[in-house]
C-alpha cells in the first residue's frame, strides 16, 4: 500500500469525526445560542484575572494599624521586597500620579501588633516610571509560598500594563488570614 494512501485514510477519519462532531452540534444548538454561550464565555475569561485586583483595590476595612509606613518595619511590609511608593509620592495603598498597578501580584501573611491577627496581604507594583530607589525593603517573613520562585518577591511583576518599567510597590490587606 502507498504511504500517501495510508496518510489519507488517517486523515479522512479525522475529517469524518470532525464533520459528525460539528453536525451533531448543529442540530441541538442554533447560531445564536452559540453565540451567546462563546460571548459569555469569552467574556467571563477576560474578565477573571480582573477579580482579585479589583477585590485588592476595593476600599479597605476599618483597620487599627499603627508604625510608619515609610519604614521597612511597617507591619504590613512582612513580605515586601521593593521600593516603598509611601516614600516616593504614593501611601502604602496607592501608587503614585504616572504609576499604574500591575493585576498580577504576590501575597504574604503578615501579623498586625495592634490586635495580633494574621492578615494577608497583596503586593502590587507601580509600574510606568523609572525606578523610584528610595525606601527600599527586603524582607521575607511572610513571603507565600517560598518553594515556589516564580512566586517570589524578588520577581518584578510589571506585566499586564503599558508600561512595564517597575517604580514601587504598595501593600493592600485583602483580609484576615485563615491560618
Amino acid at each position: 500500500m502507498n504511504a500517501n494512501r495510508i496518510m489519507d485514510r488517517g486523515w479522512y477519519w479525522v475529517d469524518e469525526q470532525a464533520r459528525r462532531t460539528t453536525l451533531a452540534l448543529a442540530r441541538r444548538l442554533s447560531r445564536r445560542n452559540f453565540l451567546s454561550r462563546l460571548g459569555l464565555l469569552l467574556t467571563g475569561a477576560a474578565a477573571l484575572p480582573l477579580l482579585p485586583v479589583a477585590r485588592a483595590f476595593a476600599q479597605e476595612t476599618s483597620l487599627r494599624e499603627v508604625g510608619d509606613p515609610q519604614t521597612c518595619e511597617y507591619w504590613r511590609y512582612c513580605a515586601l521586597s521593593g521600593m516603598l511608593c509611601s516614600c516616593c509620592g504614593g501611601s502604602h495603598r496607592t501608587c503614585p500620579p504616572g504609576a499604574e498597578p500591575s493585576p498580577i501580584t504576590w501575597v504574604g501573611t503578615c501579623r498586625n501588633p495592634l490586635d495580633d491577627r494574621e492578615y494577608l496581604i497583596s503586593y502590587n507594583d507601580c509600574c510606568g516610571k523609572a525606578v523610584c530607589g528610595r525606601c527600599g525593603c527586603h524582607n521575607t517573613e511572610g513571603d507565600k509560598p517560598v518553594y515556589f520562585n516564580s512566586n517570589s518577591s524578588t520577581v518584578l511583576w510589571c506585566f499586564g500594563v503599558e508600561h512595564t518599567s517597575y517604580h514601587c510597590t504598595v501593600a493592600l490587606v485583602l483580609g484576615e488570614s485563615s491560618q
